[in-house]
C-alpha cells in the first residue's frame, strides 16, 4: 500500500493551480521507514481553467499598493455642451408645452374671428405669440430659480442644474420678445401688439412675483391664460367684439379647475418654497372655486350662439363634456384626495382642446370665396357710384352789369 502525503498545500489542478516547483512528498511504501523524494507537479491543467495566470508576488505587491484618497468635500462639476444642446435648452427654457398650448389658444381665436382667413397674416400671429410666451416663461425661471431648487417638479429645470447661466436667460427673452413684438406690431397689427406686451409685463412682473404674497395670483395668472384668444381675434379682425370674450371666458374660467386640481397634489413643494397657493392657504377655497367655474363653463357654451360666435348645436354638443367636467369637480369638491383631483386635471386636458374644437365645427360666419368676392364688387359699385354723383352748388345772388350813362338819368 502506497500514498502519498503532500506537506505544502492541497493541489486543484482543474481549478487552476500555478506557480508551482518541485515538492517535498513521503513516499512511504510498506511498513519501512519514510523516504523524503522531490517530484515536480505539472500544471499543465492550468489551461483548461478560467483563472487568470497571475503572479502571487504580484497580487502581493498590487495589495501593498494604497491608492490616495481626495481630501476634497467638493468635485469639480462636468461641463455641459451648450453649442449642441442649445435648441434643447432653449424649448426647456421657453416651457414649450405650455407654449404650445397658448399658440393653440390664439390659433383658436384667429379662427373663429368673423373676417376672412389670410394663411401668412395667422401664421405670424401664432409664431409673435409663441415667441412672447416663451419670453414671458424665461423670465418667470430666472425670477423663480432659487424656489424651484425647493420644488420637485421644478428641481430639473435649465437654470436650477446651471444647465444655462441667468444670463443667457436675459438674453433669451431679450431676443424673443423683441422680435415677437416687432413680428406682431409689423406684420399683424399694433392691437395684436399691444395686447402682447401687455400680457409680457402683467405675467413677469405682476403675476410672477404676487405668487409669494396672495392667492390673488390664482385669479390674475387666469387673465394671463385668456389675453391669446384675444390676440388671435384682433390679429384676424383687427378689433375685438363681443364674440370674442367667448373663448376668452372659456379659457379665463377652465384654468381653475386645471390648475387647482394640479396643485392639490403638489401642496408640500408649494408650501416648502413659500408660495401663497389656494390649496395651501384654504383648501376648501380651491375645491370650490373649481367646481364654480366649471358651472360657468357650460353656462358660457350655452351663450355662445346668442352671441352669434357658434351655432345652437355647439351648445348641444358641448353639453356632455361640461356635464361630466362638472362631476368631476363634484367629485373632487367632495372626496378632496389625490385620486379625484388627478382625474379631474387629466380630463381638463382633453376638455380644452374639444371643446375648441366643437367651436371651430359649428362657427357661425364661415368666409368663402364667393362672399368675399361679392364684398369687393359691392365696394367697387360704391365708388363707381360716387364717382359719377354730380355735385350741385348753390346759386349765388347775380349781378347785373349797368351802364354808366343811365345810373344819374
Amino acid at each position: 500500500m502506497s500514498y502519498l502525503k503532500v506537506l505544502h498545500c492541497t493541489l486543484c489542478i482543474k481549478q487552476g493551480a500555478f506557480n508551482l516547483s518541485n515538492k517535498s512528498v513521503l513516499l512511504k511504501i510498506g511498513n519501512k521507514t519514510p523516504i523524503q523524494h522531490p517530484v515536480n507537479i505539472s500544471t499543465s491543467c492550468h489551461l483548461n481553467s478560467n483563472l487568470p495566470l497571475t503572479s502571487q508576488t504580484t497580487t502581493t505587491k498590487a495589495k501593498s499598493k494604497k491608492v490616495p484618497e481626495d481630501p476634497r468635500v467638493w468635485k469639480e462639476t462636468p461641463t455641459h455642451d451648450i453649442k449642441n444642446n442649445l435648441v434643447q435648452y432653449c424649448m426647456m427654457l421657453s416651457k414649450f408645452r405650455l407654449t404650445s398650448l397658448v399658440v393653440m389658444t390664439s390659433m383658436a381665436g384667429y379662427a373663429l374671428a368673423p373676417a376672412p382667413f389670410d394663411l401668412a397674416t395667422f401664421a405670424l400671429c401664432s409664431v409673435g405669440t409663441g415667441l412672447v410666451s416663451a419670453a414671458a416663461n424665461a423670465v418667470n425661471q430666472y425670477h423663480e430659480m432659487p424656489f424651484d431648487a425647493q420644488m420637485s417638479r421644478t428641481k430639473n429645470r435649465v437654470l436650477v442644474k446651471a444647465l444655462l447661466e441667468p444670463t443667457h436667460a436675459i438674453g433669451f427673452a431679450t431676443a424673443t420678445s423683441v422680435t415677437g413684438l416687432s413680428i406682431l406690431y409689423f406684420g399683424v397689427n399694433p392691437l395684436t401688439a399691444v395686447l402682447g406686451a401687455g400680457n409680457l409685463i402683467l405675467y413677469t412682473s405682476i403675476y410672477t412675483p404676487l405668487k409669494r404674497l396672495s392667492i390673488v395670483n390664482t385669479w390674475l395668472g387666469s387673465i394671463v391664460g385668456a389675453i391669446p384668444p384675444l390676440m388671435g381675434w384682433a390679429g384676424c379682425a383687427g378689433s375685438l367684439s363681443a364674440g370674442a370674450l367667448v373663448l376668452s371666458a372659456l379659457l379665463y374660467s377652465w384654468q381653475f379647475p386645471h390648475f387647482n386640481a394640479l396643485s392639490w397634489n403638489l401642496r408640500p413643494d408649494y408650501s416648502r418654497a413659500g408660495y401663497r397657493m389656494m390649496a395651501v392657504t384654504d383648501p376648501a377655497l380651491c375645491r370650490r372655486v373649481a367646481l364654480r367655474h366649471t358651472g360657468i363653463i357650460t353656462a358660457t357654451c350655452l351663450a355662445s350662439p346668442y352671441l352669434e360666435v357658434t351655432n345652437v348645436w355647439f351648445a348641444v354638443e358641448s353639453l356632455p363634456l361640461n356635464i361630466y367636467f362638472m362631476y368631476l369637480a363634484w367629485e373632487f369638491y367632495k372626496k378632496s384626495d389625490s385620486g379625484s383631483s388627478r382625474k379631474l386635471f387629466r380630463f381638463s386636458l382633453i376638455h380644452l382642446p374639444a371643446l375648441m374644437f366643437l367651436m371651430l365645427v359649428n362657427k357661425k360666419y364661415w368666409p368663402s370665396s364667393d362672399t368675399q368676392e361679392q364684398d369687393l364688387v359691392k365696394l367697387q359699385d360704391v365708388k363707381h357710384t360716387e364717382a359719377k354723383r354730380i355735385t350741385v352748388l348753390p346759386r349765388g345772388p347775380v349781378v347785373a352789369a349797368q351802364d354808366p350813362s343811365t345810373v344819374h338819368k
